[in-house]
């Protein structure tokens, strides 16, 4: 096996790329990046009835949001049948694998007769060890020559050994009759070429993994490490469905959820190091290993997603943070920020990320800044623009004209006017907050006012004050 790790990812472009494809692409990625390793993408797209572009395209996109990139260029598995044929002919000529003649109906009563027999209905082709000069001038299927008595042994990384009685397992066909490979052997045949080393999967592939391992021994080719991770759930401890809610991956980033606590999230999910629980992608590459993979079947939480990602959003950079926002609002459907707004944001995200957990939050939080004048309060904001409270806002807009721009000297004004009408400053705050922007509950009186500027803060302010 050679000295450098490589996996892989290889979905089927059959729909989206579910939350838990994702999950499997990211563990591949992490192992190999933390390794020095590759991670290679594969399309498996020999269903051509049901593969579509649009499918492939949505799963790209759905790995580039998550930030999992690969190496090369992504491999179609249909593009390379006539590989896999090849290998299936050349099984043939190693004297592991055989033509096989057997017609439906000849399998479908060997099959009824076994049963009937009270035997593992296994279907036994007579065909395995005839002589070549008998076989017939007919259609034929090429079948892979299985071990007929013993165990196959998977050693999982993460499913620990899994014996599989031979006896159960019938011959398997690599070639239908019309020359085109099966599903199994391609696999088989993209995983050695591609130099895959760790197959890193979902355990749904589990059953598939001994008939592969037979492949790899008929070609006498090096099997790779196993590692079959559990699925997931929806948080009532069943298989995760579209009645849990968002299940792809692109749904979560229309629903505002930044990447960085996605990824974060995900590798919890699941696997687990210690107690480690908030980390950079960097620092997960540097601990992920499969040892951490446990065997139940992890279960979505979607409070300890948010809260996972609220760490992301205050950890992440001003710039970079604005730059997934408006990415954002496009998956969304959401109006694009104006240069002002796109400005105001730009000064707004150092206090706005603290509190924020998604995206949706932090534009709900930057409202104020959102807003165009002149500002409507909704019915709690107005309950604060009394008269009394007018009238000081009318008096402080000239105060505010020609004062330096920074909290330390807007500071005392305010104070100063709130003591001069006999108030506490949390009094002068809630006709501040009504005035500037339209609610009872927002980020800090200075914070927008810092925010918006000395112009769009007065003008705002005598609005109110009329």
């Amino acid at each position: 096996m050679s000295e450098q790790v490589v996996t892989r990812f290889a979905p089927s472009p059959t729909g989206y790329l579910h939350i838990g494809g994702g999950r499997t692409a990211l563990f591949n990625w992490l192992y190999a990046r933390g390794r020095g390793g590759k991670f290679l993408l594969r399309i498996e797209d020999t269903d051509r009835e049901r593969s579509t572009p649009e499918a492939t395209a949505a799963i790209l996109r759905g790995l580039a949001w998550l930030g999992l990139d690969w190496d090369g260029d992504v491999v179609s598995q249909f593009e390379r049948r006539d590989r896999h044929a090849e290998v299936a002919h050349e099984m043939l000529a190693r004297g592991t694998a055989y033509k096989c003649f057997s017609t439906q109906e000849e399998i479908a009563a060997f099959r009824a007769a076994e049963e009937a027999a009270g035997r593992y209905p296994v279907f036994l082709s007579p065909w395995r060890d005839a002589d070549p000069s008998t076989h017939p001038d007919a259609p034929y299927v090429i079948r892979m020559k299985a071990p007929r008595s013993g165990e196959t042994i998977i050693e999982d990384k993460v499913q620990g050994r899994v014996v599989v009685r031979n006896e159960t397992l019938d011959d398997m066909i690599v070639l239908r009759s019309d020359g085109t490979p099966v599903y199994m052997l391609a696999v088989v045949v993209d995983d050695h070429d591609m130099g895959v080393t760790h197959v890193i999967r979902g355990d749904d592939h589990l059953n598939n993994a001994a008939r592969q391992q037979m492949v790899y021994d008929a070609m006498g080719w090096q099997v790779p490490v196993w590692a079959h991770i559990p699925l997931i759930h929806g948080p009532d401890g069943k298989k995760l469905s579209k009645r849990h809610g968002a299940t792809g991956v692109e749904e979560y980033q229309a629903m505002g959820y930044p990447a960085a606590g996605m990824r974060n999230y995900l590798t919890r999910l699941g696997w687990a190091k210690g107690d480690a629980e908030v980390f950079t992608s960097e620092e997960a590459m540097r601990m992920f290993d499969l040892a951490g993979i446990g065997r139940a079947p992890a279960r979505l939480d979607f409070k300890k997603l948010e809260n996972t990602c609220g760490h992301h959003m205050a950890m992440a950079e001003d710039a970079a943070l604005l730059h997934e926002l408006e990415a954002y609002l496009a998956s969304a459907g959401r109006p694009e920020l104006t240069a002002i707004q796109r400005a105001r944001m730009q000064s707004a995200l150092c206090f706005l990320k603290k509190s924020a957990k998604t995206f949706p939050e932090l534009m709900e939080k930057a409202a104020f800044l959102l807003i165009e004048r002149p500002v409507a309060p909704d019915a709690k904001a107005a309950e604060a623009l009394d008269s009394v409270s007018r009238g000081i806002l009318k008096s402080l807009t000239p105060r505010l004209q020609n004062a330096s721009w920074t909290k330390d000297a807007l500071e005392p004004i305010l104070t100063e006017i709130a003591a001069a009408n006999g108030i506490g400053f949390g009094k002068l705050a809630a006709p501040l907050r009504a005035a500037l922007a339209g609610r009872s509950v927002t980020p800090s009186v200075y914070d927008m006012m810092l925010t918006i500027g000395r112009d769009e803060t007065v003008a705002r302010l005598s609005d109110a004050a009329q």
